[in-house]
């Protein structure tokens, strides 16, 4: 789906006001509240749009150790290895990758004691052959999508007739 200059706007709205309404929203954009309901349904119905869940702090929650692992699978295993990180509650996303490994995971630990626990659990299936763990020292850029979405925007894409870019 291509995003237009108003889903963009939308989205944004939507980051930096997580709790407001479509009524708010609508007039944060200024749009009719209706136009905001027509186009928040269409980002859901396609997908970009998955949830409105609250933004966690790992370390505030209790989680301050984080780690990516960069797994070498044996051929063939990935299912299974997909099934092991998944009943990891330590594994917090796994992707299957190209280049010297095959699946990259991100943990979280409440201690390094409580990492190294999770890499010996981890490392107890048999279709995992090797993995390769950094510990994160800071977060540098967070995660983020709204740069990569605005990117290009300003090329006049399609957007309600009397929306007006605020920014």
């Amino acid at each position: 789906m291509e995003l237009d200059t108003l889903d963009v706007a939308l989205l944004r709205l939507l980051t930096e006001h997580p709790r407001v309404g479509v009524l708010e929203l609508s007039r944060l954009a200024g749009v009719a509240r209706a136009t905001v309901t027509a186009r928040m349904e269409r980002l859901r119905a396609s997908g970009v749009v998955t949830g409105y869940g609250p933004q966690l702090d790992l370390a505030a929650a209790g989680y301050p150790v984080q780690a990516f692992v960069t797994l070498e699978i044996a051929q063939g295993r990935l299912d299974e290895v997909t099934e092991h990180l998944a009943a990891l509650p330590g594994v917090l996303e796994a992707y299957a990758t190209t280049g010297t490994g095959d699946v990259l995971c991100r943990l979280a630990a409440r201690s390094n004691d409580d990492l190294q626990q999770i890499l010996l659990e981890l490392n107890r299936s048999t279709g995992i052959r090797r993995s390769t763990s950094v510990v994160v020292l800071s977060t540098v850029v967070a995660h983020r999508t709204l740069p990569l979405l605005t990117h290009g925007r300003q090329r006049g894409a399609h957007h309600a007739p009397s929306y007006k870019n605020p920014g």
